[in-house]
């Protein structure tokens, strides 16, 4: 090759390094989503989740009984192509209850992780980012609220508000408020201290703007896993609430509330509680792959290979 061809190929060869070139770029910088996808528990997780909620949500497509009417005829009948998930101690089709069931049982889990994180969030915020004898005083409460047993406190609210859907939801998600103030609390005061943070402050950004705009995302990933990893949690206690009737009040279906039903005649009719159950136990181990999938993507040094 001569000095001349050398010379017009070389400039283009020193542009089209293995570092510039796409092709060249590891997957791992180049889908983040379809790394964490890769994750054998965050894939699992999703992937069962993701059918149970299409599940629920399509019950009336799946069956056109309602969940509330009662056959005499069809009393304990056994699983079969009438009644796929068989029939309780009023003739009522399992299936229908137990999806429908399914819809009351998520959606509650979800109001009570949404209720706590906000709130819990909002008050580890504010401790965490003003500190002094305002954040003193309201770790210490947060600190009194964990102290109590989860379930002793979730019965005193509901034994206070009465019992129901709504004040179960809301006796769940006071015990979940003290834990993300914590968590959130604690990784505010650690990054409140960082440089960016004094730069806002010295270029005149309000406490609200540096608080949603600076901090807030910067603690929004153990937001996120905690969330996950509590949504299971809420959902067995929402389904205790429910098995011991402080929860969901009959005939509405929701999954321990059934269980309840179904724990009288389980060596008669096994169905009532097997199918319940095998759907709460698919629930919460999903969202449990999900939250530590998640952990493993947030937290680099925690990921297993």
């Amino acid at each position: 090759m001569s000095t001349l061809e050398t010379a017009a190929v070389t400039p283009q060869a020193a542009t089209r390094s293995p570092a510039a070139d796409p092709a060249t770029v590891p997957a791992r910088r180049r889908h983040p989503l379809l790394r964490a996808l890769r994750h054998r528990s965050l894939s699992v997780g999703l992937l069962i989740c993701t059918v149970l909620v299409l599940l629920v949500l399509a019950a009336p497509l799946l069956t056109s009984l309602d969940p509330n009417a009662q056959d005499p005829m069809a009393t304990f009948s056994p699983p079969s192509f009438e009644h796929p998930m068989g029939a309780d101690a009023f003739g009522r089709d399992m299936l229908a209850r137990v999806l429908y069931g399914g819809r009351t049982t998520i959606f509650a889990s979800l109001c009570v992780v949404v209720l706590g994180a906000v709130a819990g969030t909002t008050i580890g915020l504010v401790a965490g980012y003003f500190g002094g004898p305002v954040g003193f005083v309201i770790m210490r409460l947060v600190d009194l609220l964990l102290a109590f047993p989860g379930i002793l406190l979730a019965l005193a609210v509901t034994a206070i508000l009465g019992p129901g859907l709504l004040n179960g939801v809301i006796a769940i998600a006071a015990i979940l408020t003290p834990i993300y103030a914590r968590m959130v609390e604690g990784a505010t005061a650690e990054v409140r201290h960082l440089s960016y943070v004094g730069a806002a402050v010295t270029l005149g950004a309000g406490d609200l703007r540096i608080i949603l705009r600076h901090i807030l995302p910067n603690v929004s990933a153990g937001i996120i896993v905690l969330t996950t990893t509590w949504l299971g949690i809420a959902a067995l206690w929402i389904t205790a609430l429910g098995f011991i009737g402080l929860g969901v009040q009959p005939p509405t279906p929701e999954w321990g509330a059934i269980l309840n039903d179904g724990q009288v005649y389980i060596t008669i009719a096994w169905w009532i509680t097997v199918f319940p159950g095998a759907f709460l136990s698919l629930f919460v181990v999903s969202v449990n792959l999900i939250g530590d999938g998640l952990r493993d993507e947030f937290d680099p040094t925690l990921a297993r290979h």
